[in-house]
């Protein structure tokens, strides 16, 4: 029986609802004064319920796709502006005692190397990322109970955390590990994390417990609850995800739509983030069997519907996408990309040899991040290294509050412009330099408040003085 607030996977993950809500959209798909009606209610940035946004994706009539990325890119240009996150992943360690049938990680893989990092490894991966002009990091370790204890992960946080390289500074780690206790959430908590990151992979609980046919992860329940646990133990922002191309996009589509609701409905504060990103080819995986099955046109409307439908969420995009997915998706609601991206263990201090592959996936996008920051500011985007909002303690229902009456905006786009200009100035090209000055001069203008913008332009001059670490 489907319950939103129910604190069991599959009562607020409902098998039998989500079959529901996918045959009713299917029946209703052509009913085109209904879903002109919704998206015309869904300008109030209000969001949609599950029911009304699988009725969208449904929908295949073109000029209503057009209308939904139109829409999108407003809702996403109203709450957060111009502005993109920038963030890189470091992997941790890929020893991992999971099955994923999915995952080169999967215990059973002999060809991958396995590697950990040290201490002083650490060090030396994140001075590199430092020196690209890295401000916001994603750690990721495989789930194995000797090699990557929690002590281990909370060690590596702490010398993150401790690394000043000439103005570099890690300022907020989150976190992609395995799902844990309560008691483990609260030392993540306590060692400053800011999201913790969990992909759902599948909602089907019989599709997914065959792709984990081993290893703790193919608890179905302990998994899908994972989030409550977080949120139990103090972490208010919490990043859910599916692979796409594991299982039928539409009812994955509708599964984290539930739990974005289960989540808002219990806790008062839905996911921080949601992650869009589709299987790539990997070690010992069969493309065959996966193969990226959702195709563009679909993958670019489910972008765009989730902006509709949990407006005050932020999207995530990583390079598993080209340049091409990732430039279109930046006007359909995506807020937050990765640039520079290593998916090794290892690899940002020195490039991995090619016969010691120890990746999770490939990469399309293999842009440096300079690149893709140049590009970025030719597109018309703010570049953004911004952590001010979870070292203000403006997290969990606190940042949702603020994104909800649209306050948000006055105060990430001071802080995105703020620490772009410590990027330009310690970090760019002389062209990237010039063209980001303009980008700044800009938006700066279009600051509404008066008070906001005299104290962001007096803290430009002090970035351009040599001074650091500015956030409103």
């Amino acid at each position: 029986m489907y319950n939103s607030k129910s604190r069991i996977a599959t009562e607020f993950i409902d098998d039998a609802e989500i079959k529901r809500t996918l045959a009713w959209a299917e029946e209703n798909k052509n009913d085109l004064e209904t879903i002109r009606g919704l998206l015309a209610r869904a300008k109030d940035c209000k969001g949609l319920t599950y029911q009304e946004a699988m009725l969208l994706l449904e929908c295949d009539d073109p000029q209503i796709h057009e209308e939904i990325f139109t829409l999108a890119n407003e809702i996403k240009e109203k709450f957060y502006g111009n502005r993109i996150v920038m963030f890189a992943p470091l992997y941790l360690s890929n020893y991992c005692v999971n099955g994923c049938v999915y995952c080169p990680y999967h215990g059973q893989n002999k060809t991958i190397k396995r590697k950990k990092l040290t201490q002083e490894e650490i060090v030396a991966e994140v001075t590199a990322l430092q020196d690209m002009g890295h401000k916001r990091l994603a750690l990721e370790a495989g789930e194995h109970p000797t090699m990557n204890p929690i002590e281990y992960i909370l060690e590596c946080i702490n010398t993150i955390y401790s690394i000043k390289h000439k103005n570099g500074a890690i300022r907020r780690v989150n976190v992609n590990i395995a799902a844990t206790t309560v008691e483990n959430y609260k030392k993540l908590k306590d060692a400053g994390i800011g999201t913790y990151i969990l992909f759902q992979e599948t909602y089907n609980k019989e599709s997914y417990e065959a792709l984990h046919p081993t290893g703790p992860k193919s608890d179905y329940a302990y998994h899908t609850e994972a989030m409550d646990r977080a949120m139990e133990a103090g972490i208010d922002d919490v990043g859910c995800g599916v692979l796409y191309g594991l299982e039928n996009y539409k009812y994955d589509f509708v599964g984290i739509l539930m739990h974005a609701k289960h989540l808002e409905d219990t806790f008062g504060c839905g996911p921080h983030t949601i992650s869009v990103p589709r299987i790539r080819p990997a070690d010992d995986i069969d493309p065959d069997e996966f193969d990226n099955g959702v195709p563009d046109d679909i993958f670019k409307r489910i972008i765009a519907i989730l902006r509709i439908a949990v407006p005050y969420t932020g999207i995530i995009m990583s390079t598993r996408e080209s340049k091409e997915m990732r430039a279109a998706a930046l006007h359909l609601g995506v807020s937050q990309i990765s640039g520079g991206s290593r998916t090794s263990v290892g690899g940002y201090a020195e490039e991995e040899p090619e016969e010691e592959n120890t990746a999770q996936f490939d990469v399309e996008d293999n842009r440096t991040l300079a690149q893709v920051v140049d590009w970025m500011i030719d597109e018309g985007h703010v570049p953004s290294f911004c952590t001010a909002c979870y070292r203000e303690g403006r997290t969990g229902d606190r940042f949702m509050q603020l994104v909800k009456t649209g306050q948000i905006a006055n105060i990430c786009q001071p802080n995105a412009l703020l620490t772009l200009n410590e990027y330009l100035e310690d970090y760019a090209s002389p062209e990237t330099k010039e063209k980001g000055k303009a980008i700044i001069a800009e938006r700066l203008e279009m600051i509404p408040n008066e008070k906001v913008r005299e104290l962001v332009r007096e803290h430009l001059n002090d970035i351009n003085e040599g001074k650091r670490d500015f956030r409103l």
